[in-house]
């Protein structure tokens, strides 16, 4: 849903999840042969993902430039571990490949972070914006619903 909702919305989504940012950063321009196979990797990890919902995404976004990042929402890390070392889903395969033929040759760099998420301990805001984000992943809810504030929203589970 692009369309942008007028007013100030908030994410609700139940227990822990994982925030997991993923990204590329093409270091060398001109190794094109060495960036494009990197890229492209991602595109069969989501789409298993997204024919799968089971295994645990929540919902993602995707930034472009020289540095890429993703920003995906999984249910929990168990089911993010899980697909990263499963020898059927194409993470594992992608990465012994980016290994094998990149390495630590410097042409592109890869980086991941994980964040574990406790219930209730995150705050959002969305103001006359499409549903994103978290919002997206979760549950898109008027902000009172969680507090006027962001220390409300934040603490009202903790």
């Amino acid at each position: 849903m692009n369309k942008v909702q007028p007013g100030r919305f908030s994410a609700q989504i139940d227990g822990e999840f994982v925030v997991f940012i993923i990204g590329m950063r093409v270091n060398k321009l001109w190794k094109i042969h060495k960036w494009i196979p990197v890229a492209m990797a991602m595109g069969p990890m989501i789409k298993e993902l997204s024919q799968h919902p089971e295994k645990g995404l929540l919902g993602l976004r995707q930034y472009f430039g020289r540095t890429t990042m993703m920003v995906q929402y999984w249910r929990s890390f168990e089911n993010l571990e899980a697909f990263a070392k499963d020898q059927n889903d194409p993470h594992l395969k992608a990465w012994r490949r980016f290994n094998a033929k990149v390495g630590s040759s410097g042409d592109v760099g890869v980086y991941h972070e994980t964040y574990r998420i406790a219930a209730g301990a995150y705050e959002c805001v969305y103001a006359n914006t499409p549903v994103m984000g978290l919002a997206k992943a979760g549950n898109h809810v008027a902000v009172a619903r969680r507090g006027d504030s962001a220390r409300e929203r934040i603490t009202a589970y903790s």
